[in-house]
C-alpha cells in the first residue's frame, strides 16, 4: 500500500477576477511618470549646480511620486475569504502636489466629506476670486499672508449677505468652505479661491434650531462693488503688515529679506515664461488652433467683475435638492492639477499640454521642454503647513452653531455618542477616512469589496514592506507559469501608505 504523504499539497487558489470597469493601475506606463523618472534627476542637479537646490519638501514630492503605486516599493495582500483568490495592492504616496492618483483620492474624499457631512441642504453659491500676479506669488509662499487675505475676503462677502438679509453680525451668521486652488489649466501657478458660501444667513432663534433666511444672489453692480471693496481692503491690510508698499498709482511687494530657492520658478510659472534653459525668461511657446474670440461679444449677466487685477465671479448656485450637482462641483474645485489625458509628446521631444478651455486669443496648447515641465511641477507643490481647505463662520471648528447646521452634527454642543457595549472597543468616530474600495464605489460605481467570482468578502491579510520579501514574491510572479498557483495577481488600486501597525 503506498505511503500517505505527510503533508497534502495546498490546492491552487483561483485567479482573481476584476470587477467590470476596473483596470489595474500601472503608473510606470504613464507619460507623466516616464517624464519625471527620466528628467527629474537632471533637473535636480541643475538646480543644485546653480546654487538653488530644491527644498526638501519638493524633493520628497518627486521621490514619493516615483514610488507611488509601484509594487517594488511594497504592497498589501488582499484575499477572498471564501475562494482565496488574491490580488496585490500597491502603496500610495499620499502627497498633494501633482500625483494624479493621490490628488484624485483627495478630491473624492473632500467632495464626499463636504456633501455628506459639512454643507447642509440649504441654497449654496460658489464665489470665485482670482488675484493679481504679485499676490499670487505672495500667497503661494506665505501661509500667514494667505490666511490674512482669505479672512478679508470672507468678512467682506459675509457683511454683504448680512446687510441684504437686514441683519448685523451680532444677530446673524454666515458660513463658507474655501478650497484654495494653486494651479491654472496651463500648469501655471495661479493661487485663487473657490468659496462655497451659504446663499443666505442663519438667525439664532433661542436654544432650538437656528432659522435660515435665504438671500438673493448678487447683481452685476453688487459684484462690482464687492470686488472693489475686496481689492481696497486687502491692499490696506497687507500694507499695515509690511507685506506690500503702495503709492498713489500702484502697489508692489515689499522686498525685505532674501528670496527663496523657488522664487524664479514661481515667478516664471505665474507669468507664463520659460524657467530653465537658454530661453529662460522668454514667453512660453503656445499653439492657437481655434479662432480668437472678440471681446465684448460674450455678454454674460452673471459674468465676473474686475478691479485692480482682482476678478470676482458668483454665477453658480446650487439648490437644496441638487446634492449630486454639489458633489460634482466639490470634485471640480478640488481636482488634481495635472490632467494626464491632456498630455502628449511632440515629434521633437517636447511636452504638449492641452488647455481645459481655449483662451480668448485662441490658445489651445502650451509646449514645454521636459526640464521646464519639471520646473512647472516643482512650482505646484504647496509648502508645508499651508492648508488648502478652510472653514468659515458656522462651519468653523469652534462655531457654536456647527453641530446644529451640519449634517454630521459635530462640534461644540453636539450630542455625545453612546458608550460602547464592549468597554475594550471605543465608540467609532463620526468621520472615518474613505478606504480605497469605498472611493472606487463612490466615484466610479465599481464594487471592489466583494469577490466577483464567488461574492466572498475581500480582506487584507498582510502588509509586505520588507525589500527581501517583496523581491521574492515579485520574482515568483514573474517566473511562475500560467497554470501554477496564482501566476498573475492583478495590480490593483492604491492602498494606504505603510504604517507601523496596519492591521
Amino acid at each position: 500500500m503506498p505511503a500517505v504523504a505527510a503533508h497534502a499539497r495546498r490546492p491552487r487558489a483561483p485567479s482573481f477576477v476584476a470587477p467590470s470597469g476596473y483596470a489595474q493601475h500601472r503608473p510606470e506606463k504613464t507619460l507623466l511618470y516616464q517624464l519625471v523618472e527620466q528628467h527629474y534627476p537632471t533637473f535636480r542637479e541643475l538646480r543644485a549646480q546653480a546654487g538653488k537646490s530644491l527644498p526638501d519638501y519638493v524633493q520628497e514630492e518627486f521621490d514619493a511620486y516615483l514610488k507611488c503605486g509601484r509594487l517594488e516599493e511594497g504592497f498589501l495582500r488582499v484575499r477572498c475569504e471564501q475562494c482565496h483568490a488574491e490580488k496585490l495592492v500597491a502603496f500610495s504616496c499620499k502627497k498633494r502636489g501633482f500625483c494624479p492618483s493621490c490628488c484624485a483620492r483627495r478630491m473624492a474624499e473632500t467632495a464626499a466629506l463636504l456633501a455628506d457631512e459639512v454643507l447642509p441642504e440649504r441654497p449654496l453659491r460658489q464665489w470665485v476670486l482670482s488675484l493679481p500676479h504679485a499676490l499670487r506669488f505672495l500667497l503661494a509662499t506665505d501661509p500667514e499672508a494667505l490666511t490674512l487675505v482669505l479672512g478679508v475676503v470672507y468678512r467682506t462677502i459675509s457683511r454683504h449677505l448680512l446687510h441684504k438679509a437686514g441683519l448685523k453680525h451680532s444677530s446673524g451668521a454666515t458660513g463658507a468652505v474655501t478650497l484654495v486652488q494653486r494651479f491654472g489649466s496651463a500648469l501655471n501657478l495661479n493661487v485663487h479661491f473657490h468659496m462655497l458660501f451659504l446663499d443666505g444667513v442663519y438667525v439664532a432663534a433661542g436654544p432650538g434650531q437656528p432659522l435660515f433666511r435665504h438671500v438673493v444672489g448678487p447683481g452685476q453692480s453688487e459684484l462690482q462693488a464687492l470686488v472693489e471693496q475686496i481689492a481696497s481692503r486687502i491692499g490696506r491690510v497687507l500694507e499695515r503688515r509690511g507685506l506690500v508698499e503702495r503709492d498713489i498709482e500702484s502697489a508692489w511687494l515689499a522686498g525685505d529679506g532674501e528670496g527663496g530657492p523657488l522664487d524664479d520658478l514661481l515667478d516664471s510659472s505665474i507669468t507664463y515664461r520659460i524657467a530653465v534653459g537658454p530661453r529662460a525668461g522668454q514667453k512660453l511657446f503656445t499653439l492657437q488652433t481655434v479662432p480668437p474670440r472678440l471681446q465684448g461679444l460674450e455678454g454674460d449677466p452673471n459674468g465676473a467683475a474686475r478691479a485692480g487685477g482682482f476678478s470676482l465671479h458668483a454665477g453658480i448656485d446650487i439648490a437644496p435638492d441638487q446634492r449630486p450637482k454639489l458633489e460634482r462641483l466639490c470634485r471640480y474645485v478640488s481636482r488634481p492639477p495635472v490632467a494626464t489625458e491632456r498630455m502628449a509628446m511632440t515629434s521633437s521631444g517636447h511636452v504638449r499640454y492641452q488647455l481645459k478651455t481655449p483662451y480668448r486669443d485662441g490658445t489651445t496648447h502650451i509646449v514645454l521642454e521636459p526640464l521646464d515641465f519639471m520646473a512647472r511641477l516643482a512650482a505646484l507643490v504647496p509648502p508645508p503647513k499651508m492648508h488648502l481647505t478652510r472653514y468659515h463662520g458656522v462651519f468653523a471648528p469652534h462655531s457654536k452653531l456647527r453641530a446644529a447646521v451640519t449634517a454630521a452634527h459635530r462640534g461644540i454642543g453636539a450630542p455625545q455618542p453612546l458608550p460602547a457595549a464592549d468597554p475594550a472597543k471605543p465608540p467609532t468616530p463620526r468621520h472615518v477616512a474613505m478606504t480605497w474600495a469605498r472611493r472606487l464605489k463612490r466615484v466610479f460605481g465599481i464594487e471592489i469589496e466583494a469577490c466577483v467570482r464567488c461574492g466572498g468578502k475581500l480582506a487584507i491579510i498582510a502588509s509586505i514592506e520588507e525589500p527581501e520579501v517583496i523581491a521574492s514574491i515579485l520574482a515568483h510572479l514573474e517566473t511562475a507559469a500560467p497554470d501554477q498557483f496564482q501566476a498573475e495577481l492583478p495590480r490593483g488600486a492604491r492602498a494606504p501608505p505603510s504604517q507601523p501597525r496596519l492591521l
